[in-house]
């Protein structure tokens, strides 16, 4: 076996995904996101935890640590970044390639939320940036990741009527009190990690046994920004409305680093087995602390009147829990490896949420854990089109990281749906697809306060191109 003439694509095509991302992070960091979202429980720890898997994954139920794929990047498990560079066969030809992928998600949420002590629902819908991804072969089983993606959001907005009484007979109504809790902020990742093979042997045509290992590191940042204000109404006495804000932020480096081991069991049928994780690690925060009184102007807002306490700059840390996932994947093919038939995959994940502190002090969490099973269909490719999409479904559940009153279990299951597009003469090696994900969650349960019901539609475009393909001949 000869290695021959080495052909590199036009830099359109080789350079195509970078230029992209240069375009796309300022947008995604710069641009704002629907503000219609409301979820109380985002209150608790950093917020509301975003999906933490790409869109390919969630439509199987965001199995990921024994998963990987040619045309999309799997940012939860470093190792996965190994498997940009492939084999493939080709009228007696083998050709050894790598893709530059380019991968990108946004959501579009719709939340209902009831109280089982009132009557009604209050129903919100958002669109929030997912992530940006960028997977880049170096050589034969080594690849390199960075990108960008969100990790929680803080959203909600909470008002609270009660009447005031005389705590001395006869216990006249006194006044009348509105009090508006409000919250905004979250945190996001920017990352890049590597990921390679330490081991590898064919022992199939086009099936190697390999082990791979990979790490990735990254700024972890965020904020949080509560405020409750609090107003009193009374026919004859006019009060000063008071606020109470406490406005954080927080960042340090951060990193988690994982492995994967893929052994064939047959000539078509391969088995991949997955772990990842990261440490308990420190992020240093600085906290702002203001009680004022204040009044509301029509043109300006509110003003403040008094200064009641303010301290500045107050530093201390935040500590993010260890985390832990391990799976598999069972993977057959058609025709030895030319093209995939069906995967099955389940994973486990453990958070250690009960070691959380925000500057010393506790908050209302608990460890969680969570199952997810998926799987994945692709029919025989024909020339219909829908012969060639790839079907998924998936399922998770396990108790949420938030407490409230007693556990506050989640459950969820999800379908989605690959889209290949063709490709054009002008651009052979490159490759797009769609995929959706369609989700479905519950937050909560009779013993709970507020329950939350969510349903999520997920868009996600895979942009793979050829970063260079080497030919050899038996």
């Amino acid at each position: 076996m000869q290695f021959v003439k080495l052909t590199i694509p036009k830099k359109i095509n080789t350079l195509y995904c970078l230029w992209v991302t240069i375009l796309i992070l300022p947008a995604a960091l710069f641009s704002p996101v629907s503000a219609q979202d409301n979820s109380p429980y985002s209150r608790y720890g950093i917020g509301d935890l975003v999906p933490n898997s790409n869109i390919l994954s969630r439509g199987m139920g965001g199995i990921t640590t024994g998963f990987s794929d040619y045309y999309s990047v799997n940012y939860n498990n470093p190792a996965s970044f190994a498997s940009y560079y492939a084999e493939r066969e080709l009228k007696s030809k083998k050709l050894l390639s790598g893709r530059a992928v380019l991968d990108i998600g946004i959501n579009i949420d719709n939340r209902t939320l009831k109280d089982p002590a009132i009557t009604g629902k209050f129903t919100t819908s958002n669109a929030l940036f997912s992530y940006v991804q960028v997977g880049v072969p170096l050589k034969k089983n080594w690849g390199l990741n960075f990108g960008l993606r969100p990790i929680s959001r803080v959203s909600y907005n909470i008002v609270s009527y009660e009447r005031l009484y005389n705590p001395i007979p006869p216990f006249n109504n006194i006044d009348s009190a509105v009090t508006r809790f409000q919250g905004d902020g979250g945190a996001s990742l920017v990352s890049v990690g590597t990921g390679f093979s330490i081991f590898s042997k064919e022992r199939y045509k086009n099936l190697d046994e390999k082990l791979s290992v990979g790490i990735s590191g990254g700024y972890l940042f965020g904020r949080k920004d509560y405020t409750t204000r609090r107003s009193l109404i009374n026919d004859s006495i006019s009060y000063n409305q008071v606020n109470f804000q406490n406005r954080s932020t927080y960042g340090s480096l951060y990193a988690n680093a994982g492995l994967q081991y893929r052994k064939p069991l047959s000539k078509t049928m391969v088995l991949s087995i997955g772990a990842n994780g990261s440490w308990s690690q420190k992020l240093k925060t600085s906290t702002d602390v203001i009680k004022e009184t204040f009044y509301y102007d029509d043109n300006l807002g509110n003003v403040q009147l008094d200064s009641v306490s303010e301290q500045t700059d107050v530093r201390g840390t935040l500590i993010m829990p260890a985390t832990y996932a391990i799976g598999f994947v069972l993977q057959k093919f058609t025709v030895e490896n030319k093209e995939p038939g069906w995967l099955i995959g389940v994973d486990f994940e453990k958070q250690n949420w009960g070691n959380y502190r925000f500057n010393g002090q506790k908050d209302s969490l608990q460890n969680s854990w969570q199952v997810r099973v998926g799987a994945q269909f692709n029919p025989v490719p024909k020339r219909n089109y829908f012969s060639n999409v790839a079907y998924r479904l998936g399922f998770f559940a396990g108790p949420d990281y938030i407490r409230i009153g007693k556990n506050t279990s989640q459950i969820g299951g999800s379908f989605g749906f690959g889209l290949p597009f063709g490709r054009s003469r002008q651009a052979p090696n490159q490759t797009t697809i769609i995929n959706l994900a369609f989700e479905y969650s519950k937050r909560g349960n009779r013993d709970n306060v507020l329950s939350d019901n969510m349903f999520r539609i997920s868009l996600g475009f895979s942009l793979s191109d050829a970063w260079f393909i080497k030919r050899k001949y038996n």
